[in-house]
């Protein structure tokens, strides 16, 4: 169910793009519980000589780095759960770019069920509907 917007510092790279994908959805499964069957991830590129950080570009410091915005339904995971989830994500990050400056982001949008979801529904449709079916 979440959307997960992705930039990486560097040439876009279809191989990096795929590695990110599956690391970024494996750990959203596992610390958000968010089902990778319904999580769409989009990858884009920024070259370094145009990302700055601390004042300088990444190509000056020879750094990489990301920026990973996700959404997700207010209310469906716990403060510690979003915690353990930026410390996973960093360090995988870490791990895939090499050299990762600190100034890389994640920022989770906790939004309302009644303003988000896929295929024409609402999430908060979904949760309703739901209850009906089993009738509580």
């Amino acid at each position: 169910m979440p959307i997960i917007n992705i930039t990486v510092s560097g040439k876009a790279d279809p191989a990096l793009s795929s590695r990110i994908a599956a690391a970024v959805s494996e750990l959203t499964a596992t610390h958000l519980r968010k089902d990778p069957k319904v999580t769409a991830i989009v990858v884009s590129y920024a070259d370094p000589e145009h990302w700055f950080a601390g004042g300088t570009s990444l190509a000056e410091q020879n750094a990489n780095s990301f920026w990973l915005d996700i959404k997700v339904v207010d209310g469906t995971n716990t403060k510690q759960e979003m915690s353990t989830y930026l410390e996973a994500i960093f360090g995988r990050f870490d791990e895939l770019l090499g050299r990762l400056h600190p100034e890389s982001y994640v920022l989770v949008h906790e939004v309302s069920a009644a303003a988000y979801g896929y295929g024409g529904k609402t999430q908060e449709f979904r949760y309703i509907s739901g209850k009906l079916k089993a009738g509580v």
